[in-house]
């Protein structure tokens, strides 16, 4: 396989992280000698969730098996998942916004037609669903845990307990249509196509509030791996709060 240099559109902030955080776990766990050294683990596992490359690829490149390469990308990618929040933890930082933004993805995987849990109706493909709180600002907050892609949005929202954590903490929430229901907490759009007088200018301007999640959205869907997934659906979610603890990070 023929190699050749590229780039990963992201800090050196980021390597610096993973790389402190690779050489404190190979510290405790007493690990003598490796193919690729902290610096090295941490480029290869940038260059997994970032750009999206495959084993094989990242195998070539660092001169590796791709036995190897699984290992060492599950390893960091699970050291990232515990430092990311939790939902309890998240409502710490939801308590000094305003207000803040729900909304839900439907990350693409490459699973069969027959595989009808992952099968999102409305999005036409198969997928995992993952909710994403973010600030007033845009800016990620918390991801959940990743479901089936056949699960609404508002059955995920209350799977993970997130209308009733909002609801102690008494801050209000924007989100779309999907979440009609949800409680006091969230508020939501009128529904129907073309509502008039007051209901039309409340649904512009609870738009304007809510499309600003969208680059919280924009923010995961920057690393390229979860734009089509192919590993196990039991991995999915160690790579989402593996991406946000980096975001959080960085």
């Amino acid at each position: 396989m023929l190699v050749y240099p590229s780039g990963i559109d992201l800090s050196s902030r980021a390597l610096q992280h993973l790389s402190g955080l690779l050489a404190g776990h190979r510290r405790r766990i007493g690990s003598r000698w490796r193919r690729l050294t902290c610096g090295q683990q941490a480029l290869l596992v940038l260059a997994h969730l970032r750009c999206g490359d495959t084993y094989a690829r990242l195998a070539a490149g660092f001169r590796i098996g791709i036995a190897t390469a699984y290992r060492y990308i599950s390893e960091a990618v699970d050291l990232l998942a515990a430092l990311a929040p939790t939902l309890e933890q998240a409502m710490t930082t939801v308590r000094k916004k305003a207000y803040v933004i729900l909304d839900g993805t439907v990350l693409p995987i490459d699973r069969i037609a027959a595989d009808r849990p992952y099968y999102s109706g409305k999005k036409k493909h198969h997928g995992m669903n993952v909710q994403v709180l973010a600030d007033p600002a845009g800016r990620l907050i918390w991801a959940s845990d990743a479901l089936p892609g056949a699960v609404h949005d508002l059955t995920a929202a209350r799977t993970h307990g997130i209308p009733d954590a909002l609801a102690v903490v008494d801050i209000k929430c924007w989100a779309d249509k999907a979440y009609q229901g949800a409680g006091p907490a969230i508020r939501v759009p009128f529904r129907g196509k073309n509502p008039r007088g007051w209901r039309r200018r409340h649904n512009r301007d609870h738009a304007k509030i809510r499309s600003l999640g969208e680059r919280a959205m924009a923010t995961l869907k920057c690393w390229r791996l979860l734009r089509k997934l192919r590993c196990s659906t039991t991995r999915i979610t160690a790579v989402v709060r593996a991406v946000v603890a980096l975001e959080l990070a960085t």
